[in-house]
């Protein structure tokens, strides 16, 4: 019964999310992911975890992409094109992770994640 309360609970708070709210939510999970694969190296299911992280974070940062190459996104001009730079750094990461892992090379991608969350919930706080 409690399951079910808390699960309606996070469904009624995501529906009242706002875009802004739920793009931070999104990549704070994202850095979430991966920094479970970071503190957990050494784990047997490393392999399959990071396989998992890396692919979340490829699709919203996809999802962004696609946003921020819309002519009609409301963005001014240079911060979108600042994001998609950015954007296409984060899938070289990405690549380059998948190639050849190493727990250090999750924390740019950690932190952008994370930094960019943090400017979205200031963000959405103010509107």
């Amino acid at each position: 019964m409690q399951s079910t309360a808390i699960e309606t609970y996070r469904n009624v708070h995501k529906m009242t999310l706002t875009g802004r709210e739920l793009e931070a939510a999104v990549l704070a999970k994202a850095a979430q992911k991966l920094t479970l694969c970071q503190n957990n190296w050494e784990a047997s299911d490393r392999e399959e975890n990071l396989k998992e992280a890396l692919r979340y974070n490829q699709q919203v940062w996809t999802v962004f992409q696609t946003e921020l190459a819309n002519p009609e996104n409301p963005l001014p001009k240079k911060l979108r094109e600042d994001l998609l730079s950015l954007s296409a750094f984060i899938d070289k990461r990405i690549f380059d992770i998948m190639s050849f892992p190493a727990p250090e090379k999750l924390s740019a991608i950690i932190n952008i994640n994370l930094n960019i969350a943090a400017g979205l919930s200031r963000s959405a706080a103010h509107e």
